[in-house]
């Protein structure tokens, strides 16, 4: 059921919009102080948000560096960073690129961070070789991921109830974002990229939706169509429906859903 309705043809800025209203309070937002304080990241510091998104990050960086520091932050998406642009502080250097081959020189900066961005990349491996070429010597490191689909429940009923209704493809799309975990597979990928010094901490952040409509048409509008997946008010609607049985467990008396939502950030230094 992978079809254009009047609700997708919406240029891709409207799409952006949608994430930065439904999945960055519900989901990212919680996590850009807890990984700018990991990062050590203080007043004055040059510091680089790679995959921002659309800013929540790097505006929580900003502050924190003061007018004396210096933050840049990059995406590939320009819809994504057009949002960014609009909501953020205009001393942010937002530039268009790719992590695996970031517009900065080596040793730009103090700190190099990421949330919720490296289980995306094509090749995460040679995504973190790039931020740590772009480190200072003994510059920090910090990159989130979230925790497995495994330690997901909430999550792990959707990416059934896709699969069930709408097919495996869009199943497997809702899988992405935790396919980097399992924290052996992450230290390995940061073995690869050749961090040996990579410290991972998970913590337990906690989602929260108004309702089950609000969950579901957060990500068939707000990231979906980025994926070039397009449902139907048809499928919209008995995608709903299923979820609401299906995530009863956690859903309150007055319908909003909460679950947790465990993560592990990664730090490392550069040698």
């Amino acid at each position: 059921m992978e079809q254009e309705d009047d609700h997708t043809e919406a240029p891709f800025e409207r799409v952006a919009e949608i994430y930065e209203q439904l999945l960055v309070p519900a989901l990212f937002g919680q996590w850009a102080a807890p990984v700018a304080e990991v990062a050590a990241i203080r007043e004055g510091q040059r510091v680089l948000d790679v995959a921002c998104g659309t800013g929540a990050l790097a505006r929580t960086v900003a502050q924190r560096v003061g007018p004396a520091g210096a933050v840049s932050a990059v995406d590939i998406n320009p819809a994504m960073l057009a949002v960014a642009r609009k909501l953020g502080p205009r001393s942010v250097d937002w530039r268009e690129g790719t992590a695996e081959a970031l517009p900065y020189g080596e040793g730009e900066f103090d700190v190099v961070v990421s949330q919720f961005g490296l289980m995306l990349f094509p090749d995460p491996e040679a995504a973190l070789r790039e931020m740590l070429r772009v480190l200072v010597p003994g510059g920090r490191l910090a990159v989130a991921v979230f925790d497995s689909l495994d330690h997901q429940p909430a999550y792990a009923t959707m990416v059934d109830t896709y699969s069930r209704v709408v097919g495996d493809a869009i199943g497997q799309a809702l899988r992405s974002p935790f396919a980097l975990g399992d924290t052996e597979a992450l230290a390995a990928c940061f073995a690869g990229a050749g961090v040996d010094n990579a410290v991972i901490t998970s913590r337990e952040g906690v989602a929260r939706f108004p309702d089950v409509s609000t969950m579901v048409l957060s990500d068939v509008r707000g990231w979906f169509p980025f994926a070039q997946i397009r449902l139907d008010d048809q499928a919209i609607d008995a995608v709903t429906r299923e979820a609401e049985s299906a995530l009863a467990a956690f859903t309150g008396p007055d319908g909003a859903v909460e679950f947790p939502l465990p993560a592990h950030i990664v730090t490392a230094v550069k040698a």
